[in-house]
């Protein structure tokens, strides 16, 4: 068995035939070779529990568990390729306990006030370019917080995936997994609108819905750099990423008792264990309710 020439051909098939994004095919690659590196290219359950154990030492448990799952996934295209006749994983017992973290979320009034901050821009500009740009700017928070969506997913939008008129989104998550998401929220509409205005010709140029200066696809990066900016300016001392709206959405949908399993399937989650970590989020805010604004608290004996 020639393991190097294998992966070649597993990272073939999961680009061209499962059709995953180019960021997972670099994953799986990445864990595939450093795989091959430690067992210089042996494939046997000896192997790999060895290799498990030395990630568990490695790395962070969720590094270690996406690494061992791309291992799992590797082992199924050998026996479904004919490659392997027996499943070395059969024999492994790779359950482990994993910590519970706790997603980091933006406090209501800071989310508040960034959008605020924003908007307050966009009386301030003195030329087209700089409204323009804060149009962008507002048209991006919104929809961040509006739909709880990741950041590269908002980045990757075509125009024919939004449709103002309906009020609809469509998002290609993880595995290019399809879903619809409504905005129903007049000013999120109303800011999707004017930014649609502004920007129709480079969007169409693009083939991007949220388009740069230089009239390409919007960053995930030049996105980070944007909420640091507003964030800056309402003097909110904490990193907040953009993906910290995703999660401040999720958390505090679950506090106004939205179901779990409609939150699950807006966020594009296969799973509803991975939706339930936001449970805990809001029984801490819970717990901070109740340790803190209790009326008892007020009754000296």
């Amino acid at each position: 068995m020639n393991l190097q020439e294998i992966i070649n051909a597993y990272i073939t098939f999961c680009t061209e035939q499962k059709t995953l994004s180019l960021k997972t095919t670099k994953a799986y690659q990445t864990d595939l070779r450093q795989f091959a590196d430690y067992t210089n290219s042996i494939f046997d359950r000896e192997h790999i529990q060895s290799y498990i154990t030395q990630l568990h030492k490695s790395f962070k448990p969720k590094t270690a568990k996406r690494k061992i799952a791309t291992l799992k996934a590797f082992t199924h295209y050998l026996m479904v390729q004919d490659i392997i006749s027996t499943n070395p994983f059969d024999k492994i017992d790779t359950s482990f306990r994993e910590p519970v973290l706790l997603p980091k979320t933006i406090p209501f009034n800071i989310i508040s006030a960034i959008l605020s901050s924003a908007y307050h821009s966009l009386n301030l500009c003195q030329t087209d370019y700089s409204r323009k740009c804060v149009l962008r700017d507002i048209a991006v928070l919104e929809i961040l917080f509006a739909t709880g969506a990741r950041v590269s997913e908002i980045c990757t939008l075509t125009p024919d995936a939004i449709d103002l008129e309906n009020h609809t989104l469509k998002i290609f998550g993880k595995g290019s997994k399809e879903r619809i998401i409504q905005i129903e929220n007049p000013d999120v509409l109303k800011s999707l609108n004017n930014y649609f205005s502004a920007f129709q010709d480079e969007i169409f140029t693009t083939g991007f819905f949220f388009v740069n200066k230089l009239k390409h696809r919007l960053s995930e990066q030049s996105v980070r750099a944007m909420i640091n900016r507003y964030v800056d300016t309402v003097g909110y001392d904490h990193h907040v990423t953009p993906h910290m709206f995703r999660h401040s959405f999720a958390t505090l949908l679950l506090e106004e008792d939205v179901d779990i399993r409609y939150i699950q399937k807006i966020l594009g989650h296969s799973s509803i264990t991975t939706t339930q970590i936001y449970t805990h989020v809001a029984m801490a805010k819970q717990k901070e309710i109740l340790a803190v604004k209790h009326p008892r608290n007020k009754i000296k004996i």
